[in-house]
């Protein structure tokens, strides 16, 4: 999935017949299923050549697991994934997709040559249904942060409705990783952000009773972007490791990741920045998608949660705190962040991020 990040649902409904490609009330309810069914949002995530061909090695390194298999492909898009397993061996492909792209998809399955291989359905993954249990299935249900656009819910949707005992799932199991960064320019930026509500007299008006409310607004916004890793401030890394084949639902909608990070320079840490890794665990190779800041670019990039109050720490300190992440409506997580150096006395930030 993309590095979109909104927390501003559409709220307008509509019916159609899913055949006609015609939105859903279930596409205007979430924009991310608008945002998919463009093909130029499909082309930015296959021309993302780490992403792309990540997944196709994972499913080559481990033919065993495909030849003769029924898979399922949870979020098809265009279908590429249903097409890799098709070319590693699989008898049969169910791709279910809740967007107009299936229309799409259903084009490019027939130009190949595929229809009596991949079947293309639309419709959310909660309520198909499909004709048999699967040996395998696929997904790319991975958003910035990992949990961005709460794709992960439906991958296991799938797990818990059409997974067969012992089946498999690529990708297997994901790591987010957490470390203290220092960004100066950054936090210069994201204040200037609100300097036009200092404004105390802006065509007769005193604009200032707003400029807490717009460094609020500023501050929780995550930083979606490249960075180089010598603004890092550890060696150390947080992490929350995700198994897809045993985590439910209740612990997608609500978790923490504790850290505790030696700090090796002197600097004011502006924030924690976080990036994830996958796991493609198959039965004769693990092949791994990173995502981090020493790995190639992919069109996830990695993301930065700002301190509001950023904290003064020196060599040899220990900065240790928490991500509190609390699933919201708008597909997404409200993250609290909280972070503090032991010293006497403690000193501490935190603040709210909206992904």
């Amino acid at each position: 999935m993309s590095s979109l990040s909104t927390n501003t649902p559409s709220t307008t409904t509509t019916s159609a017949d899913p055949d006609t490609g015609a939105a859903t009330e279930e596409e205007e309810g979430n924009i991310f299923s608008k945002y998919y069914s463009q093909l130029s949002h499909q082309q930015n995530m296959l021309t993302d050549h780490v992403r792309t061909k990540t997944y196709q090695q994972a499913f080559f390194k481990n033919t065993v697991d495909f030849q003769g298999a029924n898979c399922l492909d949870v979020g098809t898009g265009s279908g590429i994934l249903a097409f890799f397993c098709v070319q590693a061996g699989a008898k049969e492909v169910w791709g279910v997709e809740m967007s107009r792209i299936t229309i799409a998809a259903k084009k490019l399955v027939s130009s190949n040559g595929l229809s009596s291989k991949i079947h293309i359905v639309k419709g959310k993954m909660e309520e198909v249904t499909l004709p048999i249990k699967v040996d395998v299935i696929v997904s790319e249900p991975l958003g910035f942060l990992l949990v961005h656009e709460r794709m992960l819910e439906s991958y296991i949707t799938g797990r818990d409705r059409y997974l067969k005992p012992g089946g498999k799932m690529f990708p297997s199991n994901s790591t987010i990783y957490t470390a203290p960064f220092t960004d100066e320019p950054l936090y210069a930026e994201t204040c200037q952000k609100s300097d036009f509500w200092c404004n105390n007299d802006f065509m007769g008006v005193d604009l200032t009773a707003l400029h807490e409310t717009s460094m609020e607004e500023a501050f929780g916004q995550p930083v979606v972007g490249y960075f180089h890793p010598d603004i890092l401030l550890s060696d150390d890394r947080g992490t929350h490791f995700v198994d897809f084949h045993t985590v439910t639902h209740e612990a997608l909608k609500s978790f923490e990741i504790d850290f505790q990070h030696t700090i090796t320079k002197t600097a004011v840490c502006h924030g924690i920045a976080c990036w994830f890794d996958c796991d493609f665990s198959g039965s004769q190779e693990t092949v791994v998608l990173k995502t981090g800041p020493e790995a190639p670019g992919t069109h996830w990039y990695q993301c930065r949660l700002m301190f509001r109050s950023p904290l003064a720490v020196n060599k040899g300190q220990i900065l240790n705190g928490r991500l509190t992440f609390r699933a919201n409506d708008s597909f997404s997580y409200d993250v609290k962040v909280e972070a503090g150096i032991d010293c006497n006395p403690r000193i501490e930030t935190e603040n709210m991020v909206f992904l």
